[in-house]
C-alpha cells in the first residue's frame, strides 16, 4: 500500500526548545512485534546515551486482533529472542501489552511512527487526519523510504529488528543534532542582542 511521502521532519516546529523532550509512539499492525521492538530498542539507546530524561517512548497497534476483553497479549516470544540476542533484555518488555492507539495519542506524542503504508492508513483515519504532520514511516527517517516488513508473517524477526535498528538510530541521531542546532542558532541569536 501506497502512503503519502511527508518530510519526516515536519513535525519539528512542534519541538520544544527550552526543553529538549519528545514523546515518540511507534505504531504497528498488533502492537506485539515490530512496534515493541522499535519502542524498547529506542528506549535502550536513548538511556545508553544518557537521554532517558528527554524523551517518552511507547508503542501501541492499530487492530484489536490481540486484544481480548480490554486485555492485550505480551510482546510475541520471537520478537522478545531477538532483543535478547542484540543485548536487550529490558524488565519492561516483560510488562507490555498490546494496546491499541486511539485519537487522544496524536494530541499527546510529538511523533507517532508507522512500520508501514497499511499503518499510516489506519494511524490517520484513528487519529482523525494528520493536521500537524507528526506522522511518519519509520524507514524514511533513514532514507530507505520503505516498510518494515512484518515478522509476524515472515518469520524473518532479524531482518525485522535490523530495519528498525537503522531506523531508530537515524531518528535519534537526527532529532540530537536538530536539537543542538536549534540551541546553537538560540544561542547565537542571544548573542547578537
Amino acid at each position: 500500500m501506497n502512503h503519502v511521502q511527508a518530510d519526516p521532519f515536519s513535525f519539528m516546529h512542534l519541538f520544544r526548545k527550552d526543553l529538549f523532550m519528545i514523546a515518540v509512539l511507534f505504531v504497528c499492525h498488533g502492537n506485539i512485534c515490530r512496534s515493541c521492538m522499535a519502542e524498547f530498542y529506542l528506549k535502550e539507546l536513548v538511556e545508553r546515551n544518557g537521554m532517558a530524561d528527554c524523551f517518552e517512548i511507547a508503542s501501541a497497534a492499530t487492530h484489536t486482533d490481540e486484544i481480548w476483553n480490554g486485555h492485550g497479549s505480551p510482546m510475541y516470544p520471537d520478537a522478545v529472542d531477538e532483543m535478547k540476542r542484540r543485548g536487550i533484555d529490558r524488565p519492561d518488555m516483560k510488562l507490555k501489552h498490546a494496546r491499541l492507539m486511539t485519537r487522544q495519542d496524536y494530541a499527546r506524542y510529538d511523533l507517532l511512527i508507522g512500520m508501514d503504508g497499511e499503518n499510516l492508513f489506519d494511524m490517520r483515519r484513528i487519529a482523525g487526519g494528520d493536521p500537524d504532520h507528526k506522522i511518519h514511516l519509520l524507514l524514511d527517517y533513514d532514507g530507505k523510504h520503505r516498510s518494515v516488513a512484518d515478522p509476524w508473517y515472515t518469520g524473518d524477526f532479524v531482518t525485522a529488528m535490523n530495519d528498525i535498528a537503522a531506523g531508530c538510530d537515524a531518528l535519534y541521531e537526527n532529532l540530537i543534532s536538530h536539537n543542538a542546532q536549534v540551541l546553537k542558532n538560540e544561542g547565537e541569536t542571544l548573542d547578537k542582542q
